[in-house]
C-alpha cells in the first residue's frame, strides 16, 4: 500500500495543502525531545480528512460520479466529502449525529452537502448510509475503512517524513484507524526504524484494546470530548493494518486532552480540536516517552466555540503555574 500512498500524493497535488511543520522550544523542554508538529489543522476543511475523501472520490468512474456519494461522519470527513463533491461537481449526502459539533454541521451544509441527522443512541449510521446507497444508487465513501481513503490519509505522514532527514517516533491520533494505518505504512516505507504509536482517549480505547489483545473490541458512542474518535471500532481493513504496521497504542485522559488543547492554543497560538491534540496530550502527560526526533500529527482544528471556551477556562491556574516553572 506504500505505492498507493505515493500515488495518492501525486493525485492530491494542487488540491490539498502541504501543511506546515511547527516546533516549540517550550514543548521540547517539557518532554525532553525534539518535537515536530504536522499541522493538519491548516488543511482544507480544517483536517486531514480532505486527503482521503478527495483521493477516493476522484477515482470514481464517470457513472459513479453522476450518481453521487454518501457517507457517515461526526464532522471532519463530512466536510471533506462535501467540499470534494463541490470541487468535482458531485452530489454528496452525509449522515451526521444530532450531537455533532454545530460548526462541523454548518460547514458541511455550506459546502453544499445534504445532511441527514440521526440519534447515535438509537440508530446505526452505517445502516442508514447503506440504505441510502441502495435507494439512490450512490457510492458509499466511508470515513476510514476504504483503501483509497487510507492511502489519502497516509499522505500527511508522507509529507512529514519527506520533510525531515530522520524521524525516530511518530504519534498519530486514532479513531477508526484510517489515519493511523496510512501513517504507519508511510513511515515504515520511508524510515523503517521509525516507531509509530497510535493515541486514543481512555474513554474510547477500543483500538488500544484490540491492538494488544488481537481481538476486535467495540465501544459504542463513547463520551469523550474528542468527538472525532467516537467510532465504535476499527474497520475490517484498518484493524489488520494497525496490527501489522503500528508499534504501540496508548491512551490519554480527558484532562490530558484538554490540557494539550490549552497548551497548543496559549503557548503555540494553534487552534486544535481535542481529537487532533491526542499526540500532544500523550507527550505532555507522560503517557508516551518520546524517542529522539518525534513527529506528532495534529489532525484537525474544527472545534465549536462552546467547547473551546470550556476547555480554555478549565485548568488555567495549573497550566499557568507549570508554564512559570518551565519558562518561555
Amino acid at each position: 500500500m506504500f505505492a498507493q500512498i505515493q500515488e495518492a500524493a501525486q493525485r492530491l497535488q494542487g488540491h490539498a495543502h502541504t501543511t506546515p511543520l511547527m516546533t516549540s522550544r517550550t514543548l521540547d523542554q517539557r518532554v525532553g525531545a525534539a518535537v515536530f508538529l504536522k499541522c493538519e489543522n491548516f488543511q482544507r476543511t480544517g483536517s486531514f480528512k480532505f486527503r482521503g475523501a478527495f483521493n477516493a472520490i476522484s477515482r470514481l468512474s464517470p457513472a459513479q460520479k453522476t450518481r453521487g456519494v454518501v457517507t457517515f461522519s461526526s464532522g471532519n470527513h463530512a466536510q471533506a466529502v462535501a467540499l470534494t463533491g463541490r470541487l468535482l461537481g458531485i452530489a454528496a449526502t452525509v449522515v451526521m449525529p444530532v450531537d455533532a459539533p454545530a460548526i462541523k454541521r454548518a460547514a458541511t451544509e455550506a459546502y453544499g452537502a445534504t445532511v441527514i441527522a440521526y440519534d447515535p443512541g438509537r440508530d446505526d449510521r452505517e445502516e442508514i448510509a447503506q440504505r441510502l446507497e441502495a435507494a439512490q444508487g450512490c457510492t458509499l465513501i466511508p470515513p476510514f475503512d476504504h483503501p483509497d481513503v487510507i492511502a489519502g490519509q497516509g499522505t500527511a505522514a508522507l509529507e512529514l517524513l519527506q520533510a525531515l532527514e530522520r524521524l525516530d517516533m511518530l504519534l498519530v491520533p486514532c479513531g477508526g484507524g484510517g489515519l493511523l494505518s496510512g501513517s504507519a505504512i508511510a513511515a515504515k516505507g520511508i524510515h523503517p526504524a521509525c516507531r509509530v504509536v497510535g493515541i486514543e482517549p481512555a474513554l474510547a480505547d477500543d483500538a488500544t484494546r484490540s491492538f494488544h489483545s488481537g481481538r476486535l473490541h467495540t465501544v459504542h458512542n463513547p463520551p469523550t470530548i474528542a468527538d472525532g474518535t467516537r467510532t465504535p471500532c476499527l474497520g475490517h481493513l484498518t484493524f489488520p493494518l494497525v496490527r501489522e504496521h503500528v508499534d504501540d497504542m496508548r491512551t490519554v485522559s480527558e484532562d490530558a486532552i484538554m490540557a494539550a488543547v490549552r497548551f497548543l492554543f496559549f503557548r503555540m497560538k494553534l487552534v486544535v480540536e481535542p481529537s487532533g491534540a491526542l499526540g500532544a496530550a500523550a507527550l505532555l502527560s507522560g503517557a508516551v516517552r518520546p524517542r529522539g526526533r518525534t513527529g506528532v500529527l495534529l489532525s484537525g482544528g474544527n472545534i465549536d466555540a462552546a467547547t473551546m471556551v470550556r476547555i480554555l477556562q478549565s485548568g488555567g491556574e495549573k497550566d499557568a503555574t507549570h508554564a512559570k516553572q518551565v519558562g518561555p
